[in-house]
């Protein structure tokens, strides 16, 4: 049985570095890289998970061009499978990422093949068993957001499957209108900052994680960055420490914490454990140029609690007082 399908977007990220202004109109400007990487969080996601050994599926569209042929190539790269990912008429979804000389990213983005009418919502769908479906990218999958992901929820459940939400940055702004079905079918709801506030109305991240626990979702686990993480379930919240790290490239972080996160949520560890390891999968993969290209497997993990000093906490975090309650199938 699959562990894990991650349906949502994929997305050809074109990396230029370092922009720290932009060009005058009719100018030119050097940079000093220019790459294209995989990205978009059904992808990144799904290959963060895939590093820590679980077996996932990919479910999303690309389009009928070089940059789709790219998507599914890194996927075959992987050893990760493809049936799950539709090819469409038009564009691949792309983004245009320009990254300070700080690491802070600033986006242009085409949505295309992840544009699906809702009258197509049909093809996002569930082919195979698991015992996960995360959806990666709510408010950029305009022909599933709202209902019809309500309904692709309330059905993997119906399946014996947890589920997971992910979201990005609503730029139509209707935020709640959109999520709010979806909550109460969501077993992990895992925002970034910026959005449970935007989601929530509120600044401080405990009554952003209240809010959302009143509409419905299991659990809420709310990504701050820098300042680590925060998750709550019923009456309990608790906030876990980043790790430090000299931050390259921000992109996908937020997905490898994802998938951090989750690794330790189907291994059956508690909050705190998982909420660690997601915050260490988010240190590495912001180490390296590139969305997935600083996700490390679950030995290399290891070696960075161990080279932090986190190793003890991860340990007491676990329950069990000794280094079997980490290794997991």
């Amino acid at each position: 049985m699959t562990d894990v399908i991650c349906l949502g977007i994929m997305v050809a990220d074109v990396m230029v570095r370092p922009v720290d202004r932009w060009p005058e109109t009719g100018s030119l400007q050097f940079v000093e890289s220019l790459e294209v990487h995989s990205g978009g969080c059904a992808v990144n996601t799904g290959i963060g998970l895939h590093r820590l050994g679980l077996d996932v599926s990919v479910v999303g569209q690309v389009g009928q061009d070089a940059f789709g042929d790219f998507l599914i190539g890194v996927l075959h790269s992987h050893r990760m499978p493809t049936h799950g990912v539709r090819r469409v008429e038009g564009g691949t979804s792309g983004s245009i990422a320009m990254v300070s000389s700080s690491g802070e990213r600033t986006f242009l983005h085409h949505i295309g093949a992840n544009r699906t009418e809702p009258e197509d919502v049909g093809s996002w769908r569930i082919e195979s068993q698991a015992r996960h479906l995360h959806v990666g990218g709510a408010f950029l999958l305009p022909g599933l957001d709202g209902q019809p992901m309500a309904n692709l929820l309330a059905a993997a459940r119906a399946q014996g499957m947890t589920t997971s939400v992910d979201t990005a940055f609503d730029f139509s702004g209707r935020w709640m209108d959109l999520i709010r079905p979806v909550l109460p079918h969501t077993d992990y709801f895992l925002p970034s900052y910026v959005e449970a506030k935007a989601l929530s109305g509120r600044e401080d991240p405990s009554e952003q994680a209240e809010y959302l626990l009143q509409q419905g979702v299991g659990t809420v686990a709310i990504k701050l960055g820098d300042q680590g993480a925060l998750v709550a379930r019923e009456k309990t919240q608790l906030r876990v420490e980043p790790l430090s790290v000299t931050a390259l490239d921000a992109t996908g972080a937020g997905d490898a914490w994802v998938a951090g996160f989750l690794d330790g949520v189907l291994a059956g560890w508690p909050l705190s454990a998982a909420a660690l390891w997601g915050n260490a999968q988010g240190a590495a993969s912001v180490s390296a140029a590139g969305a997935t290209t600083g996700v490390r497997d679950r030995d290399g993990l290891e070696r960075l609690l161990r080279d932090q000093g986190r190793w003890p906490e991860f340990l007491d975090s676990l329950g069990q007082g000794a280094e079997g309650g980490f290794h997991h199938g």
